[in-house]
């Protein structure tokens, strides 16, 4: 376990918090104390009381080439939270000191022609906390007032911090009406197990859960899958074309960014059906466009982040009526002081999601 360091002997002399920095070009982090953020005109500073760690922060973690291309070290990293507002900076108004909240990462520059449009989520200047900014990995963050969402106060804290993921399946199966038809997620990261809840949860007549990880099947299968594929051991097409008399499946969510999966997606799916892609493949990807797009008269939709604050807003309703429940999902929960147990958990994918506590 790395010791918790100084990053400066100045800094001492100031207020300072522990948090997890990617400290340098290279793998891993290091626990570090940094001065505490101060916010300023019409921002928020928040007390962190959870932060769950995404696949986004095992690319930083690794430091992949989508890592070096991106990110600037030395910065704290980490971009899903929630927290207690504990200080407002000037002009912030809406939110009020000791609120319960989350926040939507994605800060956006409302002058771009997508933004005019009410398309936020899509804004050509987005810039992300923990990636673009300073992360939430931390004892306190700071962040835009409009940024935040008011979390009901019964709601646990661990919760709590990843509806900023759940906003991202919620917007990628809801992308499609799915109610009474046939839904595959491909790929089942904890974004793609709560996508099969959602599925259940938004009326899907069947859920067709395919991924590698017998771990995280099982998963699928507490999240309501009806159907669980290993496509190291079954054909996936052959499974399903079985399933389905040939037809093939109604709206496919493709999370898991492999050549062949999503090859795969788009054979699955039925004439006239869905497929929305969330997924991140790391390389251009082949597909048969016209077999198995054109000739099917196919819809795609590729989905980035949450619509704002229209998905927001869905996943609080699942949550607070009870029609989602996505406890199973969290299958680990450690102090901020023990993130390397998270992120190797992460990285061997023997975990759902993984919550740090500081």
């Amino acid at each position: 376990m790395e010791q918790l360091v100084s990053t400066t002997e100045k800094e001492a002399t100031t207020p300072v918090m522990k948090a997890i920095q990617k400290h340098a070009a290279g793998f891993g982090a290091k626990l570090v104390e940094v001065p505490i953020p101060t916010p300023g005109p019409g921002e928020v500073l928040i007390k962190v009381t959870a932060t769950s760690i995404c696949g986004t922060d095992v690319h930083i973690y690794e430091w992949d080439d989508w890592a070096k291309s991106r990110v600037k070290p030395p910065y704290v990293f980490g971009h899903e939270f929630s927290g207690e507002v504990v200080a407002l900076g000037e002009g912030a108004k809406r939110i009020k000191i000791g609120q319960a909240v989350s926040a939507e990462t994605h800060i956006v520059c409302h002058q771009c022609k997508q933004c005019l449009r009410g398309q936020y989520h899509i804004c050509k200047n987005t810039k992300i906390i923990g990636v673009d900014t300073q992360g939430c990995f931390a004892e306190y963050v700071v962040m835009p007032e409009e940024n935040l969402w008011v979390n009901p106060d019964s709601m646990p804290a661990k919760l709590a911090s990843i509806q900023e993921p759940l906003g991202n399946a919620v917007h990628t199966v809801l992308a499609s009406d799915v109610s009474a038809k046939s839904v595959a997620i491909v790929g089942c990261g904890p974004i793609g197990l709560m996508a099969v809840g959602v599925a259940k949860a938004a009326g899907a007549s069947r859920v067709y859960a395919i991924d590698v990880n017998p771990y995280r099947l099982k998963l699928a299968e507490e999240m309501g899958a009806e159907v669980v594929i290993n496509s190291l051991e079954e054909n996936p097409l052959e499974l399903i074309m079985n399933e389905t008399d040939g037809d093939g499946i109604d709206v496919v969510c493709e999370m898991s960014g492999h050549p062949v999966a999503i090859d795969q997606a788009f054979k699955m799916v039925t004439a006239g059906g869905d497929v929305n892609v969330l997924s991140l493949p790391a390389k251009p990807v082949a597909i048969d466009l016209t077999r198995d797009v054109v000739f099917k008269g196919v819809r795609v939709q590729g989905i980035t982040g949450r619509k704002m604050y229209e998905t927001w807003g869905q996943v609080s309703t699942m949550l607070a009526t009870g029609q989602l429940n996505v406890e199973p999902i969290i299958t680990h929960v450690f102090k901020l002081e023990e993130f390397e147990q998270g992120f190797e958990l992460m990285r061997a994918g023997k975990c759902g999601k993984v919550v740090l506590l500081p």
